[in-house]
């Protein structure tokens, strides 16, 4: 997600790097690499020109800082005016007294209106609200079935009439009975077409009228690009859209919809779909996806993910363990499993500030971390949890080699560089930062000694980046 864009902004960067100060003379470079990253992200064109031309307007007119560079001043001037192009900070869904809430969506056929229903409702169950979904697409073969599936698979129930009922009868049927029943938020997922007509537009207004909703959110695919800009547009002009969820957010999106979808309606984007799975959503903050585009991670994210996923007492447990060099196979791989229910390893990598990892090496990080999977699940439980009996068996190592289809030596080293780990996190976890040579060929820990080579993973062994400057150090 934003990869292409975050390499633009960062030709910018260079263009000031070097300078005593920001004129009108050096701006004109770094002004140019901006005005093209947005363009080649697919950003609506009378966006960028708004925003290129307040970032020159506040760059010109920022003052010098004493020990900040010029580069830093103007990725400072870059990142409010993201954050403030994409609505300054997040709006939670309304929830009103008496309830329920109703939430009418709303958009094209595709863009994955139904899963965001669900998705929607999922969230809402974490924040202790009871929701009902309400199935009103009586057009798209097998729409209501998708949503009833998916109603089974969070738990969630979901109200329906068939494929013969009216939708707006379906709509008013479903409010009435959230009503009676006292759930506290209804979502109604309505149909789409492949492209905009009047009567699917007709259809969405007489719901609208019948239910009155509190909130009508536009689904929108963020793959779409500038077309998101028009599908906005017109929705917001003939129906009125409170806010907007942005899907697929997590495929090759050059991330123009998320800096134009707000300009064009005045209306927030309140989530983002980030994955297939029915957790993959998140609330929409306009800072942390501003520090995401310009290359500065998305710590606050990450963090949120872990609480969602790590038992406060096992992460006790696991840090009891490292400091006493315990930590074992076992641990590792269940480890390695929590992580793969946060999210990808690439999304989480890209989530920590500086992390420049490219979809190559991240490829290549995922394969390498599936083959110690399959090295570690041929292992034994004691060889699991004492490493040490493979590496004084010549046996063992054959018979795991053999069992996850690898090589003895594959085995050897998996061995040899989880006892470096090992040592490393123990180091670590006193306070200490030692430099092991070769742990770079362990999954998660890249970058770490053997001065150019690289990893497995395809990461540089032992190349120290110099510490970025963001936003933060102003």
């Amino acid at each position: 997600m934003f990869d292409e864009i975050t390499e633009k902004f960062e030709a910018a960067w260079k263009k000031l790097r070097g300078q005593d100060k920001i004129s009108d003379s050096n701006i004109q470079s770094a002004i140019r690499e901006v005005r093209r990253a947005l363009l080649e992200a697919d950003v609506n064109l009378q966006v960028v020109k708004e925003v290129v031309e307040q970032i020159s307007k506040k760059a010109l007119g920022t003052e010098v800082v004493a020990g900040v560079r010029p580069d830093q001043q103007f990725i400072k001037v870059v990142y409010d005016e993201l954050v403030k192009l994409m609505g300054e900070a997040n709006q939670p869904l309304a929830e009103v007294e008496p309830t329920p809430t109703i939430i009418l969506m709303a958009g094209l056929q595709g863009t994955g209106k139904t899963t965001a229903s669900a998705k929607l409702a999922l969230h809402l169950r974490k924040l202790d609200r009871s929701a009902l979904l309400v199935a009103t697409d009586v057009y798209r073969p097998a729409a209501i079935d998708q949503l009833v599936t998916l109603g089974k698979q969070i738990d969630i129930p979901v109200f329906e009439l068939g494929s013969d009922a009216d939708p707006v009868e379906i709509a008013r049927q479903g409010v009435a009975q959230a009503r009676a029943q006292g759930i506290n938020t209804v979502i109604v997922d309505t149909a789409g077409r492949l492209q905009i007509d009047q009567n699917m537009m007709a259809e969405l207004a007489r719901i609208k009228q019948e239910i009155q909703p509190n909130e009508v959110l536009l689904v929108v695919d963020a793959m779409t690009g500038q077309e998101a800009a028009n599908l906005t547009r017109t929705f917001h002009e003939q129906i009125g859209i409170t806010g907007a969820i942005l899907t697929k957010m997590d495929g090759d999106t050059r991330g123009g919809a998320a800096l134009s979808v707000r300009q064009i309606s005045g209306q927030p984007i309140k989530f983002i779909g980030v994955g297939e799975k029915v957790e993959a959503l998140q609330p929409f903050y306009p800072e942390r996806m501003a520090s995401r585009i310009l290359g500065m991670g998305d710590v606050l994210t990450l963090v949120e993910k872990a609480q969602e996923e790590i038992n406060l007492a096992d992460a006790e447990k696991l840090q009891e363990k490292i400091l006493s060099a315990k930590f074992d196979f076992d641990d590792f791989l269940k480890n390695t499993r929590m992580m793969k229910s946060m999210g990808s390893f690439g999304g989480l990598l890209k989530m920590l500030p500086g992390m420049k990892v490219n979809d190559a090496q991240l490829q290549q990080a995922e394969v390498q971390l599936k083959r110690c999977e399959a090295m570690i699940s041929s292992m034994t439980k004691q060889e699991r949890q004492d490493p040490d009996l493979i590496g004084k068996s010549p046996g063992r190592k054959q018979r795991i080699a053999k069992g996850s289809g690898y090589t003895n030596q594959d085995v050897t080293k998996l061995v040899a560089d989880f006892q470096k780990m090992r040592t490393l996190m123990q180091q670590m976890g006193q306070g200490k930062m030692p430099n092991m040579p070769g742990m770079g060929g362990f999954p998660g820990m890249p970058g770490m000694g053997n001065q150019g080579n690289t990893s497995p993973s395809g990461l540089p062994y032992g190349k120290k980046k110099k510490k970025k400057k963001g936003f933060g150090e102003l």
